[in-house]
């Protein structure tokens, strides 16, 4: 049992009853793999090849797959985009979404010295909810905890994009203080497709 001391600066508790963010770790990893199992991924846009890819990671070292959700030093291996592509990856971690069982995922990511982003990086944060979870406000929470973080990383503001359809997904975002930038166009390695782009503005203590 993880014991408040041990817990990472990255958790939040997750009360009886209640949603909140947890670390990855061994012990929680085998609901994240029945989800992957289930058909679910993190990565919408590669769908059942990252759930190879993470099935095959996951089963070739557990430990090391686990210790690589969290990478503020950016040294894990290159990031695979729609079109097989690969790009050095930056700065960031992944929560996963906790009720007691696994919901799904949230990651940070940022550029050191830079609030910009490269351009083959949509955002700073994204998030999935497995399908079996969605529709009880999982989302709003979890990009809500996750601005907590966003914050402690010294940033003035966090961007989201989304499809233009992706009417639930900008729900989420408006619900947690995001405006509409505008319309943009995906670089190729996504298809080169319409998107949207929100921006979440951070108070900094």
């Amino acid at each position: 049992m993880t014991t408040r001391r041990q817990r990472s600066a990255h958790e939040t508790e997750v009360p009886s009853a209640a949603v909140g963010l947890v670390r990855p770790t061994l012990e929680r990893l085998p609901a994240y793999v029945s989800a992957l199992e289930r058909g679910w991924s993190a990565d919408n846009l590669r769908g059942e090849a990252a759930i190879r890819d993470e099935l095959a990671r996951i089963a070739e070292d557990a430990e090391a797959f686990v210790v690589q959700q969290t990478d503020r030093e950016a040294g894990g291996r290159e990031v695979t985009l729609p079109d097989g592509s690969k790009v050095a990856r930056i700065p960031g971690f992944q929560l996963w979404i906790w009720d007691g069982d696994f919901c799904g995922a949230i990651s940070l990511r940022w550029q050191p010295g830079s609030l910009d982003l490269p351009p083959h990086v949509l955002g700073h944060i994204g998030y999935s909810v497995v399908p079996w979870k969605q529709r009880r406000g999982y989302a709003k929470a979890a990009l809500g905890m996750m601005l907590v973080h966003a914050r402690a990383e010294g940033l003035a503001f966090v961007e989201l994009t989304t499809d233009p359809d992706n009417v639930a997904s900008q729900r989420v975002i408006l619900a947690n203080g995001g405006m509409l930038v505008g319309p943009f166009t995906k670089p190729a390695q996504y298809g080169a497709v319409p998107g949207l782009r929100y921006r979440i503005p951070l108070a900094v203590a």
